[in-house]
């Protein structure tokens, strides 16, 4: 007898397959577009268009004119998922929690990657470690991953938990084969800095894995971490230390708690723009599937202007 569970990961595959497939694929490129990662051939190098870091110092040295050597995609890559399912992401007060949404993120990508052939694996964030779930090939072992994110209690009040930033790292040394890399959290620090500029705890870890892999941030958000309701004498909880306060929800309060928020979400963005790295935000009050097609095209068009300014 199917259960419930089985039933939901069919229907997040008919989802991607009926609403994502046919968009998104076309050339070997993954699920944004951009550099692969093989040698391909070289060109005149366009100031101010293409990154010194891929100059192609040899034949710049036979010609005396520089160049740049392009990349292409590999035939079969191997995608990694960092998956955060930390105690604050227990929470949802629209059509989903921001845990069931994670795994709607990874489900979608991991699918997409399977009907390609490439491999997948995920590390999760669960309360004191990080799970490592090695990459497979083929829709039973996705099927299998996927069962264990939607399975994995809910997360629990621990001491010394590992934070983003460590799980970046070990994402890091996971596989050097350069490949795509998705990282799905909330980005919530325990000790938020609401100076936009300021460096993020994460922020150098994810810059180095996006010098080497090719990287989406998927951030998570509920609307209740945008702005509060009115209503009245409210006690709260702090899923990592389970701490418990009540508070008024006065006027003056609800414009402060929204003006941090919009601080904290302004930094995220800058941060994992100094990464240059990919953002897509998913809300547990949108339909994440036309966000993510949405968000593709956008990186398409891009891509594709920008391919043409470069030619």
């Amino acid at each position: 007898m199917t259960t419930t569970a089985e039933q939901a990961l069919r229907r997040l595959e008919l989802t991607v397959t009926r609403r994502l497939d046919g968009l998104l694929h076309g050339a070997h490129q993954g699920l944004l577009p951009g550099t692969g990662s093989e040698a391909g051939d070289s060109r005149l190098y366009v100031p101010g268009e293409d990154d010194v870091r891929r100059m192609d110092w040899a034949v710049t040295a036979r010609t005396t004119v520089p160049h740049v050597r392009d990349l292409i995609a590999d035939r079969e890559l191997e995608t990694w998922a960092l998956a955060d399912l930390s105690p604050s992401m227990d929470f949802g007060t629209a059509d989903t929690d921001k845990r069931d949404l994670v795994v709607a993120a990874v489900g979608a990508i991991g699918f997409l990657s399977s009907r390609m052939g490439d491999r997948f694996g995920a590390l999760v964030l669960h309360d004191e470690y990080v799970h490592r779930m090695p990459a497979r090939t083929g829709r039973p072992a996705l099927y299998g991953l996927l069962h264990s994110l939607m399975d994995a209690p809910r997360g629990s009040v621990v001491d010394d938990p590992p934070d983003l930033a460590e799980g970046i790292d070990v994402l890091s040394a996971t596989r050097r084969r350069r490949g795509m890399r998705l990282i799905v959290s909330d980005f919530l620090d325990a000790h938020p800095d609401l100076d936009p500029d300021a460096e993020r705890p994460w922020e150098r870890p994810i810059r180095r894995l996006a010098a080497r892999h090719q990287v989406l941030a998927v951030e998570v958000i509920d609307p209740r971490e945008l702005e509060l309701p009115d209503v009245g004498r409210v006690a709260f909880a702090d899923p990592e230390t389970g701490h418990v306060r009540e508070v008024h929800l006065s006027p003056k309060i609800r414009q402060a708690y929204a003006e941090a928020a919009a601080l904290q979400r302004e930094g995220t963005r800058l941060a994992l723009r100094r990464a240059g790295v990919a953002h897509l935000v998913l809300r547990t009050d949108r339909d994440w599937v036309f966000d993510i097609a949405q968000f593709v095209l956008r990186q398409r068009r891009m891509s594709h202007l920008a391919h043409r300014r470069a030619t």
